[in-house]
């Protein structure tokens, strides 16, 4: 309720960025764990063969003399999954113009330790694989799901400090921008030149618009839409497009917030002050800001469980627990993301204040380091991803995916005890 004799008519509310962004984060991990739990009952319950007569399904689309014939499954990772790469291409965009990956003394921390977090997972996968079936593995322990590690964190509230959250936010989306280019650079086997330059031509149509200052959305939308079945029919994975176009997003908004009327933004005395109050709030907030606030919500409570209920329906029985458990890709996978993730992040994060380069987050003590590097061992979303481009043997993909559940669970309550005994003193 109310505080009494406060004006509720005070002025508009605007977008918090960072704050929505991690609201929405923490509370989509836990929507993300229950249609994951779905998925494994689903897929071992008397109706399993439901779900794969579901996600097998066939959906094909043509456009012009072409044809997109996809399974929903495919539909769902290549497809929805883009809009959750925008929102990450999004999110990097904006930390890397206004947040913490600004200035480049502060944004040096988190880099290093991402991409100590990406090169000691790998390492030790190679070491169990190289050379073996599995080699082409490396890519999936070296990624951390934002979504479920802010979601853990956020489970000990106060207990942890605003700045250890800051930095493995920051942490986990250089770690993606690291996932993107495994992806597009690792995992490509053939490229289309002609759809490769059709794509470029798409980028340059968007960097275009933006130089002749075009506000409408429409053009925007079509010409994702075409980069997206560019690089599609190119060989890369398409959910690229989603990450290439939150990039070309502006971080300016149209209009300066601090010039404008408060009272003229709140007017809705008419239809026409309506309309005018609606295009002057869009104008008030950039671009990157507003599509976030928007799609954040749908990618991270509707389209990345949906992935997870595509994906971690993997059937338990005939063997496949004692197969994955004498895998090496499985071992490789484990031991990357629950040892690898803390034991690179921590080594990198030490090196660099060793050397002065950086400092610790403000409140943070060095235990706080070690709970974010095993948090960041939740890889989940994007490692799955990975396993389904690494692996064209279904077996091999569901050892991979067993092994990520078990990873991820462990490294939670890892970094769940590491964080409650870093910070004992704080009040929830």
């Amino acid at each position: 309720m109310p505080a009494a004799g406060r004006d509720e008519r005070q002025g508009p509310t605007f977008i918090r960025p960072l704050v929505d962004f991690l609201h929405t984060e923490a509370a989509g991990g836990v929507v993300l764990v229950a249609a994951t739990v779905v998925a494994l009952v689903w897929a071992n319950s008397p109706w399993d063969a439901g779900y794969e007569t579901l996600w097998d399904t066939r959906l094909a689309v043509s456009i012009g003399g072409r044809t997109l014939d996809l399974d929903l499954r495919g539909w769902v990772t290549e497809g929805l999954m883009a809009l959750f790469f925008l929102v990450v291409g999004l999110e990097i965009k904006r930390e890397l113009v206004e947040g913490e990956l600004q200035d480049p003394r502060q944004a040096l921390l988190p880099a290093v330790a991402a991409a100590g977090g990406m090169a000691v997972p790998a390492a030790l996968y190679l070491g169990l694989n190289a050379g073996g079936k599995g080699s082409a593995g490396w890519g999936i322990p070296m990624a951390t799901d934002i979504a479920m590690a802010i979601g853990v964190l956020s489970l000990l509230g106060s207990r942890v400090p605003a700045s250890l959250k800051l930095f493995l936010l920051a942490l986990a989306i250089v770690d993606d921008i690291g996932a993107v280019l495994v992806i597009a650079l690792a995992y490509t086997e053939h490229i289309d030149v002609p759809a490769l330059v059709a794509a470029a031509g798409m980028v340059a149509a968007v960097a275009g618009l933006r130089v002749g200052r075009v506000r409408a959305h429409t053009p925007f939308a079509v010409l994702g839409a075409g980069l997206w079945l560019a690089l599609h029919e190119a060989g890369l994975h398409a959910t690229l497009a989603g990450v290439v176009m939150g990039l070309l997003a502006p971080t300016r908004p149209a209009r300066q917030p601090e010039l404008v009327d408060a009272a003229e933004l709140a007017d809705v005395s008419s239809p026409e002050a309506a309309r005018q109050t609606v295009t002057l709030a869009r104008e008030s907030v950039s671009v990157v800001e507003w599509l976030e606030h928007r799609l954040h919500p749908w990618t991270g409570f509707v389209i990345v469980p949906l992935f997870a209920l595509a994906n971690a329906g993997i059937p338990l029985r005939g063997g496949v627990l004692g197969d994955a458990v004498r895998s090496p890709v499985a071992a490789g996978v484990v031991l990357g993301l629950v040892v690898g993730k803390p034991l690179g992040i921590v080594s990198a994060t030490w090196l660099a204040v060793r050397f002065g380069r950086a400092r610790l987050p403000a409140g943070a003590a060095w235990r706080g380091i070690m709970a974010v590097g095993a948090m960041a061992g939740i890889g989940f979303t994007v490692s799955i991803l990975v396993a389904g481009l690494a692996f064209d043997d279904p077996g091999r993909v569901d050892e991979a995916k067993l092994a990520i559940l078990a990873a991820s669970v462990l490294a939670a309550l890892g970094g769940l005890g590491l964080t409650a005994a870093a910070h004992p003193e704080r009040s929830r």
